[in-house]
């Protein structure tokens, strides 16, 4: 029986070399593989709204038939991002339902959410098509709850970033890679607070070359004085939380940042590609690709990084326990379909936006600059909460 269950798990972990992929595949023995058929089906909507936004109206000419449609120009446009936005949720959050609470391996959930793919690929299909079908009304509601559900996409991707930089530190500074991680822990910190420095200097020539520039002055200069007071907390002696994490962390708010002022309309006297803004160019083409492969991307790896929303840790897992929690994966993926919606509409259904540009308009780039100080906030939060809870539980014991 033993023997048995060591097979069973060997083969779980290693592809036998006399079994095709497809066959390996399709009988759900690997659900590590199983998570790049879900961001597949997920990059697909991605460029099947794009498409929708962009090319629909030269395209998509059947859609006058539909009543829903209005004509055609309701399934269209901003309105037919969020109508596929809408089937790709509605498929992933069936696959929540149904994945789950899934704890171990070979259980019936855990086949569902690996295989069946002749299933849920026609399921997927069928759910992207009936959105279209749905009158334009809901579709509106649909786009308000969506706002709701991609700042939930946002908490749950800035928890994630700052607990694997938690993490990398913690590493880093255990006893075991001290010592042979030293150099290499300043050598990091170094080049990310260079960076850092030098992408607030480039942030002040581009999009604040003139005094009149007076709130893209306050977004660069205040996250400047955020990097500031994370690295001035971080090496306060009651917290000695090192140089690296604040340094990482710099790097992502100058990321925030300029994203943020990135999002700003084009024709702003601060920005200076807004001469060439109404051209789409080759840099606009593979900006937009880039930034839809990053969407995909950073749902994926959030999605498998359920393990840091756990308050239980088990270090030492059993061997037929899943690798990842199934319904949490399912779940990013589906704020995540909202989260895309967003960026393809910038933030706001009736806008209509150019081809090949994704998150643009003020309401982006004031949920950029919420995110950055939100992720300033957590990241202080999680360096003071230690103390705190240090000096309750002192006094607690000091008055029993």
């Amino acid at each position: 029986m033993e023997s048995g269950e060591s097979n069973n798990g060997s083969e779980r972990c290693i592809i036998s070399k006399d079994s095709s992929w497809f066959s390996q595949f399709r009988n759900a023995s690997n659900p590590w593989m199983a998570r790049y058929a879900y961001a597949l089906i997920f990059l697909v909507a991605n460029l099947l709204a794009w498409a929708a936004r962009d090319y629909g109206h030269g395209a998509l000419t059947e859609m006058e038939r539909l009543k829903g449609c209005n004509g055609g120009k309701d399934c269209l446009g901003a309105e037919g991002v969020l109508r596929v936005s809408l089937g790709c949720f509605i498929f992933y959050i069936i696959m929540f339902l149904s994945t789950a609470g899934t704890s171990k391996l070979n259980q019936m959930k855990d086949r569902w959410h690996s295989g069946w793919w002749l299933v849920k690929i026609p399921c997927w299909v069928v759910m992207t098509v009936i959105p279209f079908f749905l009158p334009s009304g809901f579709i509106q509601i649909y786009g308000e709850v969506a706002h709701f559900g991609a700042g939930v996409f946002l908490l749950i991707q800035l928890i994630s970033i700052i607990s694997f930089i938690t993490w990398l530190n913690d590493c880093c500074a255990s006893e075991k890679y001290a010592a042979r991680c030293q150099i290499h822990v300043m050598l990091f910190a170094t080049t990310a607070y260079v960076v850092c420095l030098v992408g607030i200097i480039l942030m002040y020539i581009w999009y604040a070359p003139e005094p009149s520039c007076l709130l893209n002055i306050f977004f660069i200069t205040w996250t400047l004085v955020l990097v500031q007071l994370m690295t001035s907390a971080s090496l306060h002696p009651k917290v000695n939380a090192g140089i690296l994490t604040p340094g990482l962390m710099g790097l992502y708010v100058v990321f925030l940042c300029w994203c943020a002022i990135r999002s700003e309309p084009a024709g702003e006297n601060c920005i200076r590609k807004s001469d060439s803004a109404t051209k789409t160019d080759w840099l606009s083409i593979i900006s937009f690709v880039v930034a839809i492969l990053a969407i995909v991307i950073a749902t994926f790896s959030t999605g498998i990084d359920s393990k840091c929303f756990q308050f239980r840790k088990d270090d030492t897992p059993a061997e037929d326990d899943v690798p990842y929690g199934y319904g949490f994966f399912h779940f990013v993926f589906a704020t995540g379909a909202m989260y895309f919606a967003m960026l393809l509409v910038g933030w706001n259904s009736h806008h209509s936006m150019r081809k090949w540009t994704i998150d643009v308009g003020w309401t982006s780039t004031w949920v950029r600059i919420v995110n950055e100080w939100l992720a300033v906030c957590v990241y202080l939060w999680m360096l003071v909460a230690p103390m705190i809870w240090k000096c309750r539980h002192a006094g607690s014991t000091g008055e029993s």
